[in-house]
């Protein structure tokens, strides 16, 4: 499983040119099986021309109620021996939990930006997979009327950052099986309060209610009509 997720990770940043020689990532690493395999997978090392470095970002939100990873994680990056950097989440008075999920998204995408520029980086990696981005098409189809996905690669702020997603080929299931085999383990109490009341979470699993090959279908023809397809 780590090869034929290697070799999916590969082929994304060789179809979008997702990393080069002299980048700096900051791997936004939330705790869940997703980033996590990002993070390693990256660590192991990926087939491009020269260097690039890694540096774990994680935005902590126990201080606004959120479950606290930090016990958990900080080992883990220790031994995985990569640079890592903790951030607070930190929301205005008015937004007390349970916080709306594009609110929390947007705050910590906003940390995770800040952190990225003190460290220095000029690429941002999200751990968003094959099925995300399906999802997300579903979701763009469905509340907002209008087609939109996970592009592979965004600029922001005139250049200054890239957002990369090098899972983005990569089925959900696979993702899974690669964290059972490194004995991960994910606690209930440690998952998000609202992990079972998004939109989201029920459109990800209507679709997982068809069968592996219907799965595959409806990912390819959801990227397909996405317009990120190589």
């Amino acid at each position: 499983m780590p090869s034929h997720l290697h070799s999916l990770l590969n082929r994304a940043i060789r179809d979008f040119d997702l990393i080069t020689d002299g980048d700096r990532i900051a791997v936004g690493v939330s705790g869940g099986k997703d980033s996590r395999a990002l993070l390693d997978l990256l660590v192991r090392g990926v087939d491009v021309p020269g260097r690039y470095e890694v540096v774990a970002v994680h935005i902590d939100g126990a201080g606004v109620g959120l479950p606290a990873l930090v016990p958990i994680l900080e080992p883990w990056l220790q031994s995985l021996g990569v640079p890592y950097h903790i951030a607070p989440l930190n929301v205005s008075p008015d937004e007390a939990l349970p916080m709306a999920c594009f609110r929390c998204a947007f705050n910590r995408r906003k940390a995770l930006f800040f952190a990225a520029e003190a460290l220095d980086c000029n690429k941002i990696a999200y751990g968003h997979h094959a099925d995300d981005a399906a999802v997300t098409t579903l979701m763009s189809l469905l509340y907002k009327g209008r087609l939109e996905s996970l592009p592979p690669r965004r600029s922001f702020f005139e250049g200054r950052f890239t957002l990369i997603r090098p899972l983005i080929y990569a089925p959900a299931a696979d993702i899974a099986r690669y964290a059972r085999a490194q004995g991960w383990t994910f606690p209930p109490e440690l998952e998000c309060p609202r992990r079972d009341d998004t939109r989201r979470v029920r459109l990800a699993r209507f679709l997982a209610t068809f069968s592996k090959k219907e799965q595959t279908q409806f990912r390819a023809n959801l990227w397909r009509i996405s317009g990120n397809q190589k």
